[in-house]
């Protein structure tokens, strides 16, 4: 497997170049993580704490870890020192903790909220009356080392893409929503992660700024990795 090369056809296949790309690694081994860095990635994405935890003293120190799955509660201090950017903050008790946790290392700590755009009950996120009850509440407004860079969400997984493009319009509305109200200063909204390998192009269409692929570069996912 040609991971350069597969890393070169993704990008020309981008609609939007200016769009970011995370490398996702999860179950890939770290030579795979070492031939991406070396043709050029530096975002790499995992869904698994303890497997950022065994690669990132692997990697050269300007890796920027990405954190792209459900992240439980008490595995936040594992990472809180050095990831670059939490994805799927999917509730006001994650995102607490995250505070909490970066307030004892004095680091403020990039997140995305993710929000529930599928039609699948399986997938996390906000839905908009959580989402407005938490961006109104007192004890949001008090957070201070967190900082809210944009939104995430993931797309029901199906053929029909009507319906992804339904899904991806309607968080990109969202986005643009929120990106015009006066919210509290650590709120910027500047990404909008949405779209993996197989719906990127129409993520794009619909406005992503980052795009999470792992099987168009890794091929498929080894479950019997770490």
């Amino acid at each position: 497997m040609d991971i350069k090369a597969n890393l070169e056809a993704v990008k020309k296949s981008f609609i939007n170049p200016a769009c970011q790309l995370i490398a996702v690694s999860k179950t890939k081994p770290i030579e795979n993580l070492r031939a991406a860095y070396t043709a050029g990635i530096r975002d790499f994405g995992e869904n698994k704490v303890q497997e950022i935890q065994a690669k990132q003293p692997e990697m050269p120190a300007d890796t920027r870890w990405h954190m792209i799955g459900h992240l439980q509660s008490n595995k936040v201090k594992y990472i809180a020192p050095y990831i670059h950017l939490i994805h799927g903050v999917d509730s006001f008790k994650l995102l607490k903790e995250i505070n909490k946790q970066g307030k004892k290392i004095d680091r403020v700590i990039p997140v995305l909220l993710q929000i529930h755009i599928a039609e699948e009950e399986s997938k996390f996120g906000f839905d908009r009356a959580e989402l407005e009850e938490m961006l109104s509440s007192e004890e949001f407004a008090q957070l201070t080392h967190v900082q809210i860079k944009g939104l995430m969400g993931m797309a029901t997984f199906t053929e029909n893409q009507n319906q992804i493009r339904k899904e991806f319009r309607g968080l990109k509305t969202l986005f643009d929503e929120l990106k015009n109200r006066n919210l509290s200063p650590f709120v910027q909204m500047e990404q909008l992660s949405m779209g993996m390998s197989g719906d990127y192009q129409i993520a794009q269409e619909e406005g992503s700024t980052m795009v999470r692929i792992g099987s168009a570069i890794f091929g498929a996912r080894n479950y019997s990795g770490i």
